[in-house]
């Protein structure tokens, strides 16, 4: 039988600062917006951008890693899977959120343009 594939690449900004935090067990979970950007001309020669918005969450050592180098604004690589996360607000009110869980993490405005594995 044949196995599914959820795999994710996308390049962009980063929209903020990534932020940080800790699970109860103590493991790390860095999460940030990457904006992903298109530009066309259209049949009546008007120039056109459309800016598409991803959460991304990184775990352990990559979260780590995350934290510490990134700012807003750099342009990075990253490599991983969609989440589809379920909740009820205060309200009651059924919620969802897809975001990228990132595996690999490249910064390519630095210099040595390394690959990060999580």
């Amino acid at each position: 039988m044949a196995q599914g594939l959820n795999k994710v690449m996308i390049i962009g900004n980063l929209g903020r600062d990534p932020e940080m935090r800790y699970t109860p067990s103590g493991r790390s979970v860095t999460t940030f917006t990457i904006a992903t950007s298109r530009k066309w001309t259209g049949t009546d020669n008007e120039k056109h951008t459309e800016t598409e918005w991803f959460n991304v969450a990184t775990w352990g050592n990559l979260a780590e890693i995350c934290k510490r180098y990134l700012i807003k604004g750099m342009l990075i690589y990253i490599e991983g899977r969609l989440q589809t996360r379920h909740w009820e607000d205060s309200e009651g009110n059924k919620q969802k959120s897809v975001e990228i869980v990132a595996r690999e993490m490249v910064m390519l405005n630095n210099k040595q343009n390394e690959l990060i594995d999580g």
